[in-house]
């Protein structure tokens, strides 16, 4: 374990980085990393190390959970053919095509061992970088105002990529260690370590969510949201299952059920807050983590092998996001194609392709070589994609160039609340049964806040077009969403048949999906009949 004085040097180290980028404007997740491989050269303080047991019994539980706890049930099953063909067959595919390109570009430099690394190895290889850890590259994309569902689609993916990652490279660990092992086997053990892990979540997330709600005391909900991330995580791996996807299952519940339906506002905001700041202090300390462990001059010694890993693992992502992008071009669940290099940019590997390395046995071989070829891609992905996403994403258009600015998003929010508490006002006065005098005092601080907040937006400076284009986004998002809960309500009330109900269910997604990746085209469809209506009318 990590001493308690390392510790606070870490927190210490991780807030004076978080100040250099914010004011160097760079990603949080690179800072760290170079912070942490300044601090492991300078030798200031003992240097920790990322191992297995820390990262499975601290790091990765907490991670999980606070992700999927915050992910929609809906959204996710609504883009589930991208997400799951991106977790499943395309981390299988990536494992397969990271292990023979290397292979291959490999051959071509001199005097390498790795000229004679067995399949079975390099598919071990394959296994360990194939988990993307995007956590740099999701708090861009939610600072610069990317697409929601793109954004969606990298957090959801690398979350279920997690869990198949390290079933996949238990199960070519076990092949290159020489047992025997069929197709058929292999297929079998995987679903039974995927199925349990959804299953032992699904437990520990309902009855954590049931207890939930039958309390009424803020601090224990949170505890109980602390024992649906860790009980669930250790108890799939006590019983040989998937300890990642089953986390990533009683975070979902916990967070579409047991929030939705047993807190209290207050509460679930408490819980929101807490879990925030908990992926916020555990991300902070992995990534320095990951810089104190990774070893420049190893890395050197082996940079043209290093380099040789970095293209096949991107060759492989190529691979797997085209692929799956040209499958789903003709159904509803399809994506922008310019999406389909930032997704594969968006592809950073992270603390857990290094853990899982550092896992192997001591007597596997070209362990050594493993590990460093593994800290090297860590390293690259994490300065190379992180720091360039950004302006890779808006040379690609996928990142606005044009942004409200943020405090209309701020006015707005206060108009919208000082609307419904005069409402809420005047409803409360029709009942009589309060003091008037008070309801004339709140009615009058309301619509005071009411007029503020309209003098303030109507003195900034936006562009019509821009304020159009935002408005109309986020209208009509929240239309159709109100009609998906009327939708749903009628077929609880059996005011619909099954059939009816899944294809006006289907054409709502596609409507939510487009507003995601294409509101030029649904507004130009939506307005261009009414102008076209109105010139013919023109003398």
């Amino acid at each position: 374990m990590i001493p308690e004085t390392v510790i606070l040097y870490l927190f210490v180290a991780a807030s004076l980085l978080a100040v250099v980028a914010n004011r160097l404007r760079i990603p949080y997740t690179v800072a760290l990393v170079l912070g942490g491989l300044l601090l492991g050269t300078l030798h200031l303080f003992p240097t920790p190390v990322l191992t297995h047991d820390l990262l499975f019994s601290i790091f990765l539980p907490g991670l999980v959970f606070e992700s999927a706890y915050h992910l929609s049930a809906s959204a996710l099953w609504r883009d589930r053919l991208a997400i799951f063909g991106l977790a499943v067959p395309g981390v299988l595919t990536s494992i397969v095509v990271t292990a023979f390109v290397f292979l291959w570009t490999s051959r071509y430099l001199p005097d390498l061992a790795a000229m004679t690394m067995p399949l079975g190895v390099a598919l071990v290889f394959g296994a360990t970088v194939a988990a993307t850890d995007p956590i740099s590259v999701v708090a861009i994309f939610r600072e610069l105002q990317a697409p929601q569902r793109l954004t969606f689609l990298v957090e959801s993916e690398s979350l279920l990529n997690d869990g198949t990652a390290i079933v996949f490279f238990t199960l070519f660990l076990a092949i290159a260690m020489g047992k025997p092992v069929t197709a058929s086997a292999l297929a079998v053990k995987f679903l039974a370590v995927v199925g349990g892990g959804v299953l032992i979540g699904a437990i520990v997330g309902w009855l954590s969510s049931e207890v939930i709600k039958r309390v009424n005391d803020g601090m224990v909900e949170i505890t109980f949201t602390i024992l649906a991330a860790y009980g669930s995580f250790l108890v799939a791996m006590q019983l040989g299952y998937s300890g990642v996807i089953s986390t990533v299952v009683a975070g979902l519940i916990c967070g579409n059920y047991g929030a939705k339906r047993g807190m209290a506002p207050s509460v679930r905001l408490a819980v929101n807050t807490f879990w925030e700041y908990i992926g916020f202090a555990l991300n902070s300390l992995v990534f320095l983590l990951v810089g104190l462990t990774i070893r420049l001059p190893d890395l050197l010694r082996i940079w043209p092998l290093v380099i040789a890993a970095y293209v096949a693992i991107t060759i492989a992502r190529g691979a797997v996001i085209y692929s799956m992008g040209a499958l789903l071009s003709r159904s509803r669940a399809r994506m922008p194609w310019s999406w389909n290099f930032v997704l594969i940019w968006g592809g950073i590997r992270g603390a857990l392709s290094m853990v899982l390395v550092l896992s192997l046995p001591q007597h596997f071989p070209f362990r050594e070589m493993l590990i460093n070829l593994v800290f090297g891609v860590v390293l690259l992905t994490i300065l190379i994609q992180g720091l360039s996403i950004s302006p890779v994403a808006r040379a690609l258009g996928v990142l606005s160039r044009r942004h409200l600015p943020a405090d209309f998003e701020m006015q707005r929010m206060r108009l919208t609340l000082a609307q419904m508490g005069g409402r809420e006002v005047d409803r409360l006065r029709q009942e009589g049964v309060l003091d008037p005098q008070a309801l004339d005092a709140l009615a009058t601080h309301y619509s005071q806040e009411s007029e503020d907040a309209k003098d303030r937006l109507s003195k900034l400076d936006i562009a019509d077009e821009d304020r159009f284009r935002t408005e109309f986004s986020r209208l009509y998002r929240r239309l159709l969403t109100m009609q998906k809960q009327r939708l749903l309500d009628a077929r609880q009330e059996s005011l619909i048949g099954h059939e009816n109900f899944e294809r006006l269910t289907a054409d709502i997604d596609a409507g939510l999906l487009e507003v995601e990746t294409n509101i030029d085209g649904v507004i130009e469809r939506l307005l261009l009949p009414d102008q076209v209506a109105m010139e013919k009318k023109l003398p």
